[in-house]
């Protein structure tokens, strides 16, 4: 802390002081113990407290007549917090991709259940619902299914091919019809809803062309799917000719089936969701159907949502999608920070009460308090040697212990920041967590009220 401060002093125009008070967790700092501990001689135009203290700072901003804030509970990010904040954060609000969010085997799921799964995705950024069929069969349940889902306010699309399935979804409030092709052009360009024109073979764009221009001789509103296809399937071909339909007819809508690839390769979906959305916003490909079947997609409405945002703001300002938002930087953390041993060990020799502290420096583990500094990469190692050397350790504390270890290996394994009583970071799908010391303090005060 001393040395940010004098860094701090070096690098901006005036003057950074620090104060001390008797406490050596931060994590137990309360506002009504500092309104007793803490003593101020002099004026501040601003008075940072660590992250981690608890309570009403307008007590403090009362008591004392002037400005407390609450600051990062990290000393590394200080400078940041303080000096950070030049710029407002992107706008990220804008979009121009339509997301159609497909619930797949729809006959085969009970009603409530496809309701469940239509308002996740409308809440995960969905712009429409699309209802999957099973091909080769009928289902007489999906007017009603439809007409429900409008009801509730969904848009609704319909992905069948069968000819009662469709004009039911139709008359229920479906407003838009994947697919059509040559083989069912007749009845579906009667329907009187936009229509989703394919090929009658994804190598061959002559029949897409052909039923689209019959649709257009017929007054019927429709966008063009030239069929992503998936990786080893002619996937580079198949981009190829989404920019072949761009360049041919820009002023034809479009859209693309995306599932084909987030869901059909073994790998995480976000990034794939990235490349996705940029090829599309370049494109002008304005909508994508996607799903959320296999495990490791079962974000990608969400994660959509973010990537079409980001794409578009990296597209119209002509900046790299860099240091923008970190909502889908999940696997790995943005920035990782680094003490170096001589910190370390300096902050081990000046501990004076048995609180351990854990922290994660490359390869290693560091555990300290007062009787000793172990250090290791094996928990189980870890907690043997320190157990052993301190005070007896209570279940409570010894699970705690083990949680914060677990979540160290696991940092250390993928390369992410951990701080000791903080979740740690997965981007959009961070969980925050309660201190154990806010637990307890949460604990006492239900406990009084009782």
């Amino acid at each position: 802390m001393r040395a940010t401060v004098d860094r701090l002093n070096a690098r901006y125009p005036g003057r950074h002081e620090l104060h001390v008070v008797g406490i050596s967790v931060a994590a137990l700092m309360h506002v009504k113990w500092l309104s007793r501990k803490l003593e101020l001689t002099g004026r501040y135009d601003r008075i940072v407290l660590p992250g981690f203290c608890q309570g009403d700072l307008e007590q403090l901003s009362e008591q004392f007549g002037m400005s407390f804030e609450r600051g990062p509970k990290d000393v590394r990010d200080l400078e940041q917090y303080l000096y950070g904040r030049g710029t407002s954060p992107p706008d990220l609000s804008a979009f121009d991709i339509e997301i159609i969010a497909e619930i797949n085997h729809a006959p085969a799921l009970p009603k409530v259940e496809i309701l469940r799964l239509a308002e996740r995705y409308r809440q995960h950024g969905a712009d429409v619902i699309d209802i999957g069929t099973f091909p080769g069969s009928s289902w007489p349940e999906v007017g009603e299914i439809v007409r429900e889902l409008v009801a509730n306010g969904f848009r609704v699309s319909i992905d069948s091919f069968d000819q009662q399935e469709v004009e039911a979804a139709v008359a229920a409030g479906a407003e838009l019809v994947l697919s059509c092709k040559s083989s069912n052009f007749e009845w579906a360009s009667h329907l009187g809803v936009e229509l989703v024109v394919i090929p009658d073979d994804p190598r061959d764009l002559s029949t897409m062309w052909e039923t689209a221009d019959r649709l257009d001789a017929a007054g019927v509103p429709y966008r063009l799917d030239p069929i992503l296809e998936p990786i080893g399937m002619g996937f580079t071909d198949s981009l190829a000719r989404y920019h072949d339909v761009a360049r041919a007819r820009s002023v034809v809508k479009m859209m693309m089936g995306i599932g084909n690839v987030t869901e059909l390769t073994d790998v995480d979906s976000a990034g794939v969701n990235v490349l996705l959305a940029a090829i599309c916003q370049d494109l002008k490909v304005t909508s994508v159907l996607t799903t959320e079947v296999i495990n490791w997609a079962r974000t990608s409405v969400a994660e959509f949502d973010r990537a079409r945002r980001l794409v578009k703001y990296a597209i119209e300002n002509h900046v790299v999608p860099k240091r923008v938002s970190e909502d889908l930087v999940m696997l790995r953390d943005p920035r990782v920070h680094h003490y170096d041993r001589e910190e370390l060990e300096s902050l081990a020799r000046g501990l004076t009460d048995p609180n351990y502290r854990i922290f994660v420096e490359g390869s290693t583990i560091h555990v300290m308090n007062r009787d000793g500094h172990w250090t290791g990469s094996d928990p189980y190692e870890l907690f043997d040697e320190f157990s052993r050397q301190g005070p007896p350790l209570d279940a409570s504390h010894a699970f705690y212990l083990g949680y914060e270890l677990a979540k160290a290996v696991t940092a250390m394994t993928l390369g992410k920041d951990y701080r000791q009583d903080q979740a740690l970071h997965w981007g959009f799908l961070t969980i925050p967590e309660k201190s154990a010391h806010e637990r307890r303090r949460q604990q006492n005060r239900e406990g009084d009220s009782a």
